[in-house]
């Protein structure tokens, strides 16, 4: 296999980091909110909220980084859409299991989950659009040209 690194890559961790460190916030931010509005209960359906709507974003470029180690190789086409659809199958079904598993519990404050969720979940595809716009990478990026002239 042939070490070689993507331009890609760079972008995806960047995203992993500021998703992180806003998702954090963004925790505690409906960690306190939710706590005002509904008590304990309201706190921590906002942390699970949160919780939710920063992870399942961030499996995505997980999975594309894990991908990209098989660059390179003959079959890199195949495991990369492998990889990354079979994660997005995993992450889809883990998704509706995990909503429906946390509605039927008693004391989560629906629409603390809900708002906590979509604002984290908003702010992850936000963060996303915002490292792609600003990143510089040229059109053929990660293209080897010859260096040595061929005879004819």
């Amino acid at each position: 296999m042939k070490t070689t690194h993507l331009s890609s890559n760079p972008i995806l961790r960047t995203t992993l980091v500021w998703g992180g460190i806003v998702g954090t916030a963004v925790i505690i931010v409906a960690a306190v909110v939710g706590g005002l509005v509904a008590g304990s209960a309201g706190a921590w359906s906002g942390v699970l909220g949160a919780l939710v709507g920063i992870l399942f974003p961030a499996f995505t470029a997980i999975s594309i980084l894990i991908a990209n180690r098989w660059y390179g190789s003959p079959s890199y086409l195949q495991i990369f859409f492998g990889v990354v659809m079979g994660a997005w199958l995993v992450k889809f079904i883990v998704v509706i299991v995990l909503l429906l598993v946390l509605m039927q519990i008693e004391w989560i404050v629906p629409i603390v989950f809900y708002i906590s969720l979509v604002v984290s979940a908003v702010l992850a595809l936000t963060i996303d659009l915002l490292v792609i716009a600003r990143a510089r990478i040229p059109a053929v990026s990660d293209t080897e040209l010859p260096t040595v002239v061929a005879d004819d």
